[in-house]
């Protein structure tokens, strides 16, 4: 994998810059040529091996973006080893739960990160988190700041031994099926699964589909502003554009630093030609107005991107008349950790095809989706509505659930057999064209981030003084959707700002910042069936405000719950606008 990701760029243009690592600090770009970058790749691997790590072993990356995170993820393909990639805004409890799941000897992070102009603790987060991972043997500690960090015995400072290793590597032979990577996600229930991808698939699937989608040309600098802890940084940073030998840019800072005309003067800067983001941080700049846009020349646009939620008319308006002139092909594309790659998006097609604005709509070369009715039948014509199935499968599909076969079959097969259920409805046109509606579980889409609201409520339920919650998910002007927490408190406490802050700490200690509720109402029940499952659809009910149509509520053990709880609702937003 990693010799058609580097050693046959490098063999015929070894001066092509493979990254271009646009640091926190504005305007202090570096230039990674291939092969420096395989240079850098073999010294990482041949110091992983020195220190134990072989084929078929896992390894955890809690790094920031940068040319040294892209090349550990390289160096444990180079040795057959299994990375597993663990977001830089985790926290400590999420990272050790992952390592301990996916059983990691070794751990690779920097002493600190750099984000938005403010010091992220990375080595702290590590070492709380390793305390209670036996099967961690070593962790490597790279510098990203000149702080010192603490160093104890088994941690490794990385930059002083890849200097003393040799820069030749033999890559480790792999079949077409081993494991490539892990990718941790959250589902609708319990604790979030590490989804398995392969070696030959995963890279034909990820560079296809990044050739094709995007129009990439020999020459074009691509730049997706995707962090390496999500999929999408996996795909369309790392090993689709490598192994297309394209330039790649490593985008370490946030849309607002220094001010909301970061991206644009990045693209002006090195003259990116493919722009691919999330549609939260379109959402986020379009408020700051069009001057921090048209403030510089984004001529060198060809294609722009939208990935990790559906993104909205508004947002997709703004996008390409504002951002690409009117003049860019703009790709709303939809995939899944799960698929590895974009599996429907506007491109390829023919030339000129019409993109109707906010709609995925083509499916991808050997994608065959088909749209399921409540009774597990294939739904046929056009204009309908449906839960959106995979026919057949694709060579960058997910291959299993590590550690747990049975959840990937229950969850992903199960519920229409013969098909892959991907947890989203969608709508076809009357043209035939595919519009995604959103989640019909349990999941929520907070920025671009997938989150079950079951993680949020299995975090609160360790608060002592809050017995019961329910969390539902809301529109967001700019997350998309944003958390809507229901709890129940055991007395009638009069600390309930102190227990709100307490709850909103926990989340985020727990899992992360982004998952913090928004908002937490406190009712004295929560509406449940007779057999006490929550109703989270009455719930949902409330906060967008169709109460006038609450549906069938006779499955309701008491339903004057919905009453008590509308009321509580109405108070708290009174409260609010006051």
């Amino acid at each position: 994998l990693t010799v058609n990701c580097l050693d046959r760029h490098v063999e015929k243009s070894p001066n092509r810059v493979a990254l271009i690592w646009e640091r926190d600090e504005p305007g202090t770009a570096v230039h990674v040529t291939y092969r420096e970058l395989l240079d850098l790749t073999c010294r990482l691997a041949n110091t992983l091996k020195k220190y134990g790590i072989q084929k078929g072993d896992k390894v955890a990356i809690y790094m920031s973006v940068s040319p040294l995170s892209v090349a550990a993820m390289l160096a444990c393909a180079r040795l057959g080893a299994v990375h597993t990639v663990v977001f830089a805004g985790f926290s400590a409890e999420s990272l050790a739960g992952r390592i301990t799941d996916s059983g990691c000897k070794a751990v690779i992070t920097y002493n600190q990160g750099v984000r938005g102009g403010r010091i992220v603790e990375l080595k702290t987060t590590v070492d709380e988190a390793v305390k209670n991972c036996p099967s961690v043997k070593h962790v490597f500690v790279a510098q990203r700041t000149d702080n010192k960090v603490q160093m104890g015995d088994r941690d490794i400072p990385l930059e002083e031994e890849m200097a003393k290793a040799s820069s030749v590597c033999a890559p480790e032979s792999m079949d077409s099926e081993d494991t490539l990577f892990m990718l941790y996600t959250s589902g609708s229930t319990g604790k979030p699964k590490g989804i398995v991808h392969s070696q030959a698939g995963y890279l034909l699937y990820a560079a296809v589909t990044h050739k094709y989608v995007f129009d990439y040309q020999q020459g074009d600098v691509f730049g997706c502003v995707a962090d390496i802890g999500w999929i999408t940084g996996h795909s369309y940073v790392v090993y689709g554009p490598l192994c297309n030998g394209a330039t790649s840019v490593l985008f370490e800072s946030t849309p607002v630093y220094p001010d909301p005309g970061r991206y644009w003067e990045v693209v002006q800067r090195l003259k990116i030609n493919q722009f691919y983001g999330a549609p939260t941080a379109i959402r986020l700049l379009l408020n700051y107005g069009e001057e921090w846009v048209k403030k510089y020349d984004r001529s060198s646009l060809k294609t722009l991107g939208s990935v990790g939620e559906p993104i909205n008319n508004e947002a997709w308006q703004w996008f390409y008349h504002v951002v690409g002139e009117g003049r860019c092909t703009l790709v709303d594309t939809w995939w899944q950790t799960e698929t590895g790659g974009i599996c429907i998006a506007p491109r390829p097609s023919e030339e000129k095809a019409e993109i109707v604005p906010a709609m995925a709509m083509r499916p991808f070369f050997g994608i065959v989706p088909v749209l399921m009715d409540e009774n597990g039948k294939v739904i046929e014509g056009n204009d309908v509505s449906g839960a959106l199935c995979i026919a057949q499968p694709w060579p960058g599909m997910a291959r299993t659930i590590y550690g747990d076969h049975q959840r990937f079959v229950d969850a992903y097969f199960k519920t229409y057999p013969g098909y892959y259920f991907t947890g989203d409805g969608a709508y076809r046109t009357k043209k035939g064209y595919y519009q995604i509606t959103g989640r019909m579980d349990d999941v929520i889409n907070i920025s671009g981030h997938r989150l079950g609201t079951a993680e949020i409520e299995d975090a609160m339920a360790d608060h002592p003084e809050v017995p019961e919650t329910a969390v539902i998910g809301y529109p967001h002007k700019i997350k998309g959707e944003g958390a809507f927490a229901f709890i129940v408190l055991k007395e009638q406490t009069a600390h309930i700002d102190r227990v709100k802050e307490e709850l909103k700490t926990i989340v985020a200690s727990k899992i992360a910042k982004y998952a913090v509720p928004d908002h937490i109402l406190v009712v004295k029940r929560l509406p449940k069936t007779r057999s006490g499952k929550i109703m989270r659809r009455l719930l949902r009910k409330v906060v967008t405000e169709q109460s006038r149509d609450m549906g069938d509520v006779t499955t309701l053990d008491d339903p004057s719950v919905v009453k008590e709880i509308l009321e509580a609702y109405q108070k708290y937003k009174e409260k609010g606008s006051s």
